[in-house]
């Protein structure tokens, strides 16, 4: 799972394999992409099929292995043995042509497709795919979220993989692992471009690999197996895509050129979009009812779906008590972890947070309340009607809450902790979303009318990050996790060692380590959990299984959920072939997607 800089998810490139890398990863393509034609490419669009996108923010490496966050290139430039169909959730053959799965299902032998090619011409093999796992995957020298999900049962162990020949490739595990063959739908990485970088060693005794394809890297020096390869990166301006000549399906992608256009705000966009100049636009509430008159008369039509986008928006606080080893200082200050770690205290949060008022004003009616970190489009989901607590707006009961924890009232209505301070911390989200700088506003709001002083910072994207995964530096976080019908790709965000574990985050390899920390027993039961269901081939025990997982966070709070939009996206009629997911957008099939000017 990947931390996602935008909750909308309508439109994406999400084939299955970068679902993986968003769950593993961070935070599933979760972008907002628009279109534009700028000068600087308008020539060129009369010769050959384009379309231009917009991103928020610029990427951070063209390195999947290394990939730790949203946007990202990689939904257009990699594909794995697998993929799953968003929208009938069948597991489909991509480089991989067929493969056979033992009787005990702990062996699957892949067959490759005949003639697969990179984009540099060379030929991929089994020998790609064995390197990519052995070599990259399981490597404990190379940090990766993407190995979190890999692992099986209480050992943690890999799987075994071995070339049987060019074409064959056999995997086995040690014992039963549901998810199994979706993980297989992770991108294959080229042997003959990176082999030598993952064997060569720094002076620190690292791999060269994990400094290798950076974004400073020359776009012909990236090798792709997808249907397009980089062909232009220009900082703070533009992502440029070009068809891979090699790509495996045969003539295709009909879409000659993409173009990402790296914009200030959602803002932007939607005047390009207005002014006729883009292809598609990830529609917020804000902005449906005035498209949604101009809809016939622009050319263009709203992709939608009656339900909430997948994956969850939240507000997490920092629940760490560890301490930096070398200088002894806390992660949170004392008194404030002390707050932050009182069960009371988060759910008065959560009675405190009034999301029918969110819904009808940040989101114009178009959104739905969040209860369980599960996707509802998942057959994993459990509702609340079955049995999930829910955080109905509650003030007096939040109030009451704090009090019998030990918390008072001054008589200027302040709340105060039981060490006699005002309490007060600061919430940060990531500037530019403007849906979450709006329900930050609320959620000060509310908590003002607890007695709780919030301080409401949005941060850009590459500095919330940098608190979430290097400096740890932070109290409370408004976020959002891409999600989908496996549970399991979530499995480092709820792990209490996964790397993305982010509301009790461990140290990374190479960081300063931490003393101290601590993992509550109901945070380690929900680990065990997951590991269970991986282990449990039995659908019925399994859903019982991820039942479990939602009870437990949604009485202990390690999140709080919020709000989730409904899945809509705004496409351009001159783009052909759309056949909209909620899970996965509108571009999710752009290798057979055509433009048409009429």
């Amino acid at each position: 799972m990947m931390p996602t800089e935008n909750p909308q998810r309508s439109i994406m490139i999400k084939k299955y394999s970068h679902r993986i890398l968003a769950f593993l990863l961070t935070f599933i393509l979760s972008i907002n992409l628009g279109g534009c034609t700028p000068a600087a490419f308008k020539s060129d669009a009369a010769e050959v099929s384009q379309l231009v996108l917009s991103i928020l923010s610029d990427p951070k490496t063209f390195n999947y292995a290394l990939s730790e966050e949203s946007p990202n290139i990689f939904g257009y430039t990699y594909e794995g043995l697998v993929n799953e169909n968003p929208l009938t959730g069948e597991v489909e053959p991509n480089l991989a042509e067929s493969w056979d799965i033992s009787d005990d299902n702990l062996r699957i032998v892949f067959t490759l497709r005949e003639g697969l090619k990179w984009s540099d011409g060379a030929p991929l093999t089994a020998e790609d795919v064995v390197f990519t796992y052995n070599d990259i995957y399981f490597n404990e020298k190379i940090p990766s979220s993407i190995s979190d999900v890999l692992r099986i049962g209480n050992s943690r162990a890999f799987p075994t993989v071995q070339k049987l020949d060019d074409r064959r490739i056999e995997f086995t595990v040690p014992e039963p692992f549901a998810p199994f063959l979706r993980s297989t739908a992770l991108a294959i990485l080229p042997a003959h471009a990176l082999r030598e970088s993952v064997n060569t060693l720094d002076q620190d005794g690292n791999p060269q690999f994990l400094s290798v394809w950076g974004t400073n890297t020359p776009p012909e020096e990236i090798i792709v197996n997808g249907p397009y390869m980089l062909e232009n990166y220009r900082t703070s301006e533009r992502v440029t895509f070009r068809a891979n000549p090699y790509y495996w399906r045969e003539n295709q992608p009909y879409i000659q050129r993409v173009v990402w256009e790296i914009v200030e705000s959602q803002d932007t966009s939607v005047l390009q979009f207005m002014a006729q100049r883009l292809d598609a636009i990830s529609v917020r509430p804000e902005d449906f009812p005035l498209l949604k008159k101009k809809e016939e008369a622009n050319d263009f039509r709203i992709y939608y779906e009656m339900e909430p986008a997948p994956g969850i928006t939240f507000m997490a606080f920092n629940l760490n008590k560890g301490r930096n080893a070398e200088t002894g200082n806390p992660v949170v200050e004392p008194e404030k972890s002390r707050w932050f770690n009182t069960l009371a205290f988060r759910q008065a949060v959560a009675y405190a947070i009034d999301r029918e008022t969110a819904i009808e004003n940040t989101f114009q009616g178009i959104g739905r309340p969040i209860n369980s970190h599960i996707a509802v489009q998942s057959p994993y989901y459990l509702a609340p009607e079955e049995g999930l607590k829910v955080y109905d707006h509650n003030p007096e009961k939040a109030k009451e809450l704090l009090i019998n924890a030990g918390f008072s009232y001054n008589e200027e209505g302040e709340l105060i902790g039981p060490e006699g301070n005002r309490v007060r911390f600061t919430l940060i989200t990531n500037a530019g979303n403007k849906i979450r700088e709006s329900m930050g506003a609320q959620i000060k709001q509310n908590l003002s009318q607890i007695g709780i002083q919030v301080d409401f910072q949005p941060l850009a994207w590459n500095a919330l990050t940098g608190k979430l995964t290097n400096s740890l530096d932070w109290q409370a976080i408004i976020i959002g996790f891409g999600g989908g019908v496996e549970p399991h790709w979530a499995s480092n965000l709820w792990s209490p060692d996964g790397r993305l574990h982010l509301f009790n985050q461990q140290r990374l390899t190479g960081q300063t380590p931490l003393v101290g920390r601590e993992v509550a027993d109901w945070e380690r039961k929900i680990g065990e959990l997951y590991i269970q269901g991986s282990q449990e081939l039995d659908e019925e025990k399994r859903k019982e299984i991820y039942a479990e997982t939602q009870r437990l966070t949604q009485e202990n709070l390690p999140v709080i959920q919020l709000v989730n939009q409904l899945s809509m996206t705004a496409v351009r009629d001159r783009v052909k072939g759309i056949e909209y997911s909620p899970l996965a957008g509108a571009f999710w099939n752009i290798y057979e997607l055509r433009v048409v000017d009429e």
